[in-house]
């Protein structure tokens, strides 16, 4: 069974960050109570290093560490945002009494399976949104080569189609570091001689 120290960690590093950009005590509160709650569907997962353990906190910090963001409803709604396995998304009656603006935030963000409507779903986005939306996704391509060889191909397609262009009219940092990855992880896992997937 996994068990807390990791999390309970990364509590401790959420609250750091946040007071440092100089978030007031409620505001902290609020962050760690948001990754509290998001934590409890993530439990279920046996190995406190799997990528999906640790997801809520780090798009938070990513969005804390090279955006600067210190609003606490836009931190908490990106700690709630889970865009890939909804199972580990935290119940919607959890996120509404931690923060119903941050819940109804997080809520407006597209489905990493949205389809063909992905695109002109995040641009409808608020820019706080937007934001987490590209954060949430730089998370998870990061260690898109932990996945499913059979998940690389479409993931890197839509990171370049969708979030990219998303990410240049909201952040510039994050926009630098999602066509950086897209580079990066073409040319190390999606050329190999033959055209097709390198070994990771």
């Amino acid at each position: 069974m996994t068990e807390p120290d990791r999390a309970e960690a990364m509590a401790r590093r959420l609250a750091r960050t946040a007071d440092r950009l100089g978030m007031e005590p409620d505001g902290r509160a609020l962050v760690v109570d948001a990754f509290r709650t998001a934590m409890e569907p993530r439990r279920q997962i046996e190995e406190d290093h799997h990528p999906d353990y640790l997801h809520p906190a780090r798009t938070a910090l990513i969005l804390m560490d090279d955006t600067g963001e210190s609003d606490p409803v836009t931190l908490a709604a990106a700690i709630f945002t889970e865009t890939r396995d909804p199972a580990l998304g935290a119940p919607a009656r959890e996120r509404a009494r931690v923060s119903p603006e941050a819940a109804s935030l997080a809520d407006a963000i597209p489905a990493a399976d949205a389809g063909d409507r992905l695109l002109e779903s995040l641009l409808a986005l608020p820019t706080p949104g937007a934001r987490i939306a590209a954060a949430e996704r730089l998370d998870h391509v990061r260690h898109l080569h932990l996945r499913d060889k059979g998940e690389w191909q479409p993931w890197h397609a839509t990171t370049r189609e969708a979030y990219v262009p998303v990410a240049r009219r909201v952040d510039t940092v994050l926009a630098a570091r999602l066509d950086w990855w897209c580079d990066m992880f073409r040319s190390r896992y999606l050329s190999g001689p033959d055209g097709g997937l390198h070994e990771p």
